[in-house]
Order: C-alpha cells, then structure tokens, then sequence
C-alpha cells in the first residue's frame, strides 16, 4: 500500500462515513448495543444499493444501458485528439442486408456508423458499466498505424499443361447447329492442335516419345513406392524442365487488425472510477453471449459478441487525417495491474498504474469502392 491516499476517508456512502463505521466497530468490541448499531446502519447501506431488475431483464432480453466513460478524467477541447470507440451490436450479413451473399459494390457494407461524439465534458460520464452499447473516449496511442494488404501467391503452369487446357476447352466449345457434329469437329481440331503444340514445343516427334516414356518410366517407379515426377527424371538425364510460366496471381483480400495499448494511472476518485469500468466494459462487451436476442436460440447457443466502432476524433468531428476502421471485434486483451513492475496500490485498492493492450480486428476487407468519396487517407 502507498503512504498516500488517493481517496477522502471522510466521503459519505448513503450517509454512513467510514470515519463513523470505524468509530463504531472499536466500540461495538465493549458495548453489545453498539454493535447493534452497527449491523442496523450497514443493512441501512445494503438497502439503498439495491437496484430491482429492470424491465428488459424480467422479460428475459438483453439489457441495454449506454453511456460515456473517459481516460483521462478533464475536458476535451474543440482541438483535443483522442480515439472514440463505440459498442455496438453485431449484426450478421443476413441481418444488415437481408441476404447470406454479401455485396460490396452494393452499400451494405458493415461501416463504421456515423455515430455522434461522446461526452467531451467531465461531468455526465457514466458510473456504470456499459453493457451492449455507450462510448469509450481514450488518448491517441503512441504508435499510430494502418496497414493494408491483399493475398497473392505464385502459381505455375508449364507449356503442357497450358496446351492441353487450351485443347480440352477447344472440344467442349460448341457455338451452334449440330452439337453432335461441331464437338466431334471441335474434338478433332482439339487433338490435332494439341499435338502440333506438343511436337513444336518438345522440338519433334522423337523427343514427344522420350516424354512419354520418362511418363511411364515414373509411374511405374511409383508402384514400386518410388516418388519421382516426370520433371526430376528430365533434370536427371537431360539438365532440363518445363517452363513453368510462373506468375504471381491475386487470391483473395485480406482482413486488417489492430492493436493499441495505453498505461492508466488515475489520480482521483473519479478517475480510478472510470479506469474500473472501461477494462469491465471491455470485458464484458467481448465476451460470448448465453442470452438470446429476438430470432436467436435457447440456451444450446452461444451468440456472438458485441462488435466495436472506432474513430479518431478532434473535439467533436472526425479527424480530418489519420485513417478510418470497419467494424471490429476486439480478438485479445490484456490488461498488467502493475504497471511500474511492482505491486502498488491506493488505500481503495486501485492499483497505481495499469498497463491496458487491445488486439481488434475487421469484420470485412477493405474494397475500392470504400475509397469513394472518403475524407483524409481513407482507410
């Protein structure tokens, strides 16, 4: 424990100071009537922290209850920046666009919603856990960075191969009239081009029936558990291969994550309170779901967790820079409760520093008709 405190032992908590707890609880050890006393003011406590069930939640829903929490504690100004994220709930692609196939050129893409800022005063901040939506206002992390990327990979297709799928795509070809007639006709031109191909390819007819027989050569080896291509042998007798034809081909797009970290260390009351409840709202935000939505299952199901919008923000607008996000899930959390390496607290508990890293991720690549009419350095 610090020698300092971080908090008044002489705050009011429903009317009982700790001060008089204390008073009461050394003189309780003397006085029976007065540990009476005691119980009766603590049960007094206890009765004024009960909260009965909401609505949503006699029903069986899921509860909402938004809000803003905030780290650091004091105001933002008109030209203070600070990252604004957002909780959302997750909606499936069916769900946002009414259909399993998702378009992008289409617009039903999960965004990030043009949300409005959070509370940008000190007063107003929530003091209490966010739960299936609220905002989250935190400082620009020390390492601001986007990277995008796509999949690619090499692909090979030697002169054989090239040849033979122009032939097998020449005989299936059947533009019109007789179908029997033009792919029997399309068959003969097929097999003739292709052995055109194969003699000027392989430089004559003597050099295609060594091919063939480095072919069966190979298979037969393979019966015999030998694991030699046709290519091996080549390079083997002859110091040569097919051409491969090598090129790099796109695969597909890729999906972007991000990570952040940021070291707490409150300096009031008001400000541990609201380092508690951003790690909690994280926590608990990420988390699988038992309880059903509307159109969801009973309790065999686990339903997705809730989703997060994040912005980089300058007063109340979006900064006019630094790039934007998709939705995202939030993947890892990781939160060090000694943050200075050694384990210290304020006479509440609350730890001195606290080292907080979060690992996001997008629900969808990043396309080119993302980029359209989009402000700053897009995403």
């Amino acid at each position: 424990m610090l020698g300092g405190k971080l908090f008044d032992s002489n705050d009011t908590k429903g009317g009982f100071t700790v001060d008089k707890a204390i008073e009461l609880q050394n003189k309780a050890k003397e006085r029976p009537e007065v540990k009476s006393t005691v119980v009766e003011s603590q049960n007094t406590v206890t009765e004024k922290k009960k909260i009965p069930p909401s609505n949503n939640s006699a029903r069986g829903g899921r509860k909402k209850k938004g809000g803003v929490l905030r780290y650091p504690y004091q105001a933002l100004t008109a030209n203070t920046d600070y990252l604004q994220i957002d909780i959302v709930e997750y909606k499936s692609v069916k769900q946002s666009s009414g259909s399993l196939i998702s378009n992008p050129s289409s617009g039903n893409r999960r965004l990030t919603s043009a949300a409005a800022v959070g509370g940008t005063r000190p007063r107003g901040l929530s003091r209490s856990a966010l739960v299936n939506m609220g905002s989250i206002l935190l400082p620009v992390p020390n390492a601001v960075q986007d990277g995008n990327s796509v999949d690619v990979g090499h692909s090979k297709m030697n002169s054989l191969q090239a040849s033979a799928a122009e032939g097998i795509r020449k005989a299936m070809d059947a533009p019109g009239g007789d179908p029997d007639k033009t792919y029997m006709n399309n068959m003969t031109d097929a097999v003739s081009g292709f052995k055109d191909a194969l003699t000027g390819g392989v430089g004559g007819g003597d050099k295609a029936a060594d091919l063939l027989k480095k072919q069966l050569t190979t298979a037969a080896l393979g019966t015999f558990g030998g694991n030699i291509t046709m290519e091996q042998l080549m390079a083997r007798e002859n110091g040569e291969i097919f051409n491969p034809n090598m090129e790099l081909l796109f695969n597909g797009p890729t999906l972007r994550g991000f990570k952040f970290s940021w070291k707490m260390m409150p300096r009031n009351q008001k400000e541990a309170e609201q380092c508690k409840l951003i790690i909690l709202a994280f926590k608990q935000n990420m988390a699988p779901k038992t309880k059903a939505s509307p159109g969801q299952g009973g309790s065999w199901f686990l339903k997705t967790p809730n989703v997060f919008e994040l912005r980089y923000m300058t007063g109340s607008s979006e900064h006019p820079f630094l790039h934007k996000f998709k939705q995202c899930f939030l993947t890892d959390m990781a939160v060090n409760y000694t943050g200075e390496a050694s384990h210290m607290t304020y006479a509440d508990g609350t730890p001195v520093s606290m080292q907080m890293d979060l690992s996001f991720k997008e629900l969808e690549p990043i396309y080119d008709v993302d980029y359209e009419d989009v402000e700053g350095v897009g995403y």
